[in-house]
Formats: structure tokens, sequence, C-alpha cells
């Protein structure tokens, strides 16, 4: 599946615990491990459990429910048995697809915050595959790199109407009345996969811990290590391509909340010297140029995601000014010139980033300390 930029470094926890002696009335334990493939990327699952039988449970639950998602969300494969968004967009203009609750709240949610924010939006499949055609012919031969033309990405624009994504949510079924449209959803389904696991965890018992998708960070309560209250999430320095505390531009305090990041440094490819990244304004039909990186905190992992994105490719005073509206919500500005910018909420959640950060190991390690 297309997948946005993964800013963030996991260092709940692994920026602490501190180093100290064992709490020995702490009944919990830390643990984590990772599984890849599922939305084309590395989830980690950090848990402070009971028991490493318990986390054992979580870990599986979780890591089979990412993939049932992943197959559902996935717009380039086909599974057999199952309708997906694939599935949608090869029916387009034909007929209607029958599909699974969770494809249709998807849509639905989807479609619901592009009235919010209508720069994100997952209509727009024809020009995006464009985008991703040309940029991996050109990162697989960087000798033939070219921009694709914009006259074929004008004709694509033309087939990017949300409202013609059609939703029966009584019959469960989904049509593209435009032959030549397609769903893309690359800017929400993994944040919104993220936090259906998570949400689903939580009911299961799990009281504390963090799901890393691919840089998609939702944390479950506050660390059960003795020590803190919040989860501390490192986020990316945009200028740095080293994934360790001297790459941490900041790090954020959460609890029981997501961060999600979107930012031009890490999916692009290089056209005469010139890097064109993928989250592609759907006016210019080109990639957002107004920022670096934009960081979204807020409950939903899903919105998270969704917002990130839209907010990439609005204007400074539009952006803030919709983030400030929205309750719950604060973003973190990367400009192009470096400098960094927030709603005022988020200043109060964000450690100093000129103090040293303590970063760990990020092994995969199943017990880690006592905490």
């Amino acid at each position: 599946m297309r997948r946005k930029v993964a800013a963030i470094l996991l260092c709940i926890a692994l920026c602490l615990p501190l180093l100290g002696g064992c709490t020995p009335k702490n009944k919990y334990n830390r643990y984590t491990d990772t599984f890849f493939h599922a939305f084309d990327t590395m989830i980690q699952i950090v848990a402070y459990t009971e028991s490493e039988e318990e986390f054992e449970r979580y870990f599986a639950y979780a890591s089979q429910r990412f993939f049932e998602l992943h197959r559902l969300y996935d717009i380039y494969n086909n599974y057999e048995g199952i309708n997906n968004l694939k599935t949608i967009n090869d029916n387009a203009g034909k007929e209607p697809v029958k599909v699974d609750q969770e494809i249709i709240d998807l849509l639905l949610f989807a479609k619901e915050w592009h009235q919010t924010a209508k720069q994100a939006n997952i209509a727009m499949g024809a020009v995006l595959k464009i985008w991703h055609d040309y940029r991996t012919e050109g990162k697989d031969f960087p000798e033939n790199a070219k921009l694709p033309p914009m006259e074929l990405l004008k004709k694509a624009a033309a087939h990017t109407d949300i409202s013609q994504v059609v939703i029966d949510d009584e019959q469960n079924t989904v049509y593209l009345a435009d032959p030549e449209m397609s769903l893309d959803v690359g800017a929400v389904a993994k944040g919104y996969a993220t936090e259906v696991v998570a949400r689903e965890l939580q009911a299961k018992g799990l009281a504390s811990g963090v799901i890393s998708a691919g840089g998609n960070i939702r944390t479950i309560g506050r660390p059960l290590d003795g020590k803190r209250k919040r989860w501390n999430i490192g986020i990316q320095d945009p200028g740095s391509s080293i994934v360790s505390d001297q790459g941490v531009l900041d790090v954020v305090y959460v609890e029981n909340a997501s961060v999600v990041s979107s930012g031009d440094y890490q999916r692009f490819y290089v056209v005469d010297g010139k890097k064109y990244h993928h989250i592609i304004d759907p006016e210019t039909l080109l990639p957002g140029t107004y920022y670096h990186a934009v960081t979204v905190v807020t409950e939903d992992s899903g919105v998270a995601d969704f917002l990130s994105t839209a907010l990439f490719l609005m204007p400074f005073e539009e952006a803030l000014a919709l983030a400030e509206n929205l309750p719950g919500v604060e973003a973190l500005w990367v400009m192009p010139d470096g400098t960094i910018k927030t709603t005022p909420g988020m200043k109060t959640i964000l450690k100093a980033r000129a103090r040293p950060i303590l970063n760990g190991t990020g092994r995969n390690t199943r017990k880690e300390g006592c905490g």
C-alpha cells in the first residue's frame, strides 16, 4: 500500500527509563516485539504487562489484525475470497462492490474529514498513481528519472471528485461512478488501522502500551514503569537522515494520544538534481512545498494521519487556523528554512530542543530492564 513518510522515532521509554535500580514493587514489565510487511512497513508493539504470556497474547492479536486490515485497504493486490479497495478500483464505472464493514467505515471516515480539510482526498488515486509510477521508475533507473507531464496529471485530476464515491452503508457496497477514478487511502489508512487496533487492544485489557506503525505512533494509557506519567515520543529532524538522538528534532510528552508526521525527506526521487517527494498538492498537482514536515498530536490516530497530510498542503496561516479550531489537536511545522512553528498548546508538551535527549538502542529484545 502507499504509505506516508514515517517521520517519528519511537523514543517511547527508549528515551527512558532512566538509569537506576529496579523498582521491586512494580508488577509490570516492559516487553516489545516487531513484525513486518503489514502496510509495507515495520510495526512495533511496546507494552507493560504482568507477564510475557500476557504480552504475547496482545502481540499476536495486533499482528493478526494489522494484516487483516492491510489486505482490506490494499489498492495493489488481490486476495482470494476478499473484496478490497483494489476490487473497488477494478470495478470503477461498472458495478457496486460489496465489501467488509471495515472498508465502509474507513471510507466514510475519510469522506467526512474531507469536508474539514479538502487537501487530503482519497479520490486522488488517478493522479497519485502517475506520480507513484514515475517515482518508482526514477528510483530504479536514476538516469531516466523525469517528471510526469502536466497534461497527463491534469487529465487524471479530472477524475478525482470525491462525490463520485458512492457508499451504501446499508447494503455495504461501494461504487465509483467515474470509470476513470481510483481510490488511494495512503493519507489515512495506516493511522486509521492503528487506531482500530489500539482500541481493540484496550478493550481486551491492555492498559499501557504503544503501537508504532511505520512512524504512526499511538500510545495507550501511560507507561507503567513506576517512574513516568507520560510517554516520550521523538520527532525526527527532517534535516537529518540519522535515526538516533542526534536526528531528533524534539520530544513530545503524551498520554493516550497519537503522534503522526508527514514530511518531504524520505519518499522521494531526484530529477535534474532536485528532490520530488510523494505528498501531492491537489491544486498544483505537484509535491507540496510549504514545509519540510508537519507533526500532529491528537487522540485518534486516523485523525492525526489525515491531518498531517492536509496541514502539510496548506499555507501556514490557513493550517494554523484549522488546527487551532479543532478540539484536542496540536501541530508542529518545520518550515523550508528550518524554523519551527507550533500551535500554542503544542509548546506545552514539547521538550526544549536544546536539552539533551536520551535515546534507547531500539533492539527487539522482549523483556528490557525492570521498567
